[in-house]
């Protein structure tokens, strides 16, 4: 278990980490038309008290999801996968991608791979991060304090991005939004 604890550290490292890198690199530059709201300040304001909330709660009250050891690895596979998808799906977009909510001059709307059946895989995957930290803490009342408030912080910025996406790309946009889901393939 102690190996699983460190693990554990090392993938919650790399978790903020490649985030704040992404905030430093990947932020939209002068030629993008920003539409973002605030919703990326919002998403930090909300993100890293939630994570510190949680974790405090699973130190100082016991309310288990499981008695059993495989809830530590299913939420560390969530944290995993969550950073690994993230990262392949932020490469796949390329210079489309940035942390702020933006539109470039020559911006299209990807359909492929992921995006061809739900339209912010890079959010699902941040989110499946939660879901693996909640897991993984092993604590119901820290699953909802993890997940819930930056799930409601990504369902206002998804609102953000999509009225811009409707601006820019009008019936385009529409149409994929008929044929897609949000954030969970064929759910929602």
């Amino acid at each position: 278990m102690k190996e699983l604890t460190l693990i554990f550290y090392i993938s919650m490292a790399v978790w903020l980490l490649s985030e704040l890198y992404y905030k430093k690199v990947l932020i939209s530059g002068q030629t993008a038309k920003k539409k973002d709201k605030s919703t990326l300040n919002i998403l930090w304001i909300v993100i890293i008290p939630s994570i510190f909330l949680a974790v405090f709660i699973s130190n100082m009250f016991k309310f288990p999801i499981s008695k059993g050891e495989w809830i530590f690895f299913l939420g560390e596979g969530c944290i995993v996968i969550g950073i690994l998808f993230r990262w392949v799906i932020i490469r796949s977009l390329g210079k489309y991608f940035t942390v702020d909510v933006s539109i470039r001059e020559d911006h299209k709307i990807k359909k492929e791979g992921f995006y061809k059946y739900m339209r912010h895989p890079s959010y699902t995957f941040a989110l499946l991060t939660f879901v693996g930290l909640g897991l993984f803490l092993n604590n119901w009342i820290s699953f909802a304090v993890a997940f819930i408030p930056p799930f409601l912080a990504f369902n206002y910025r998804i609102k953000v991005e999509e009225q811009a996406l409707i601006e820019q790309f009008a019936d385009e946009y529409l149409q994929y939004k008929k044929e897609t889901k949000r954030l969970i393939p064929f759910i929602y």
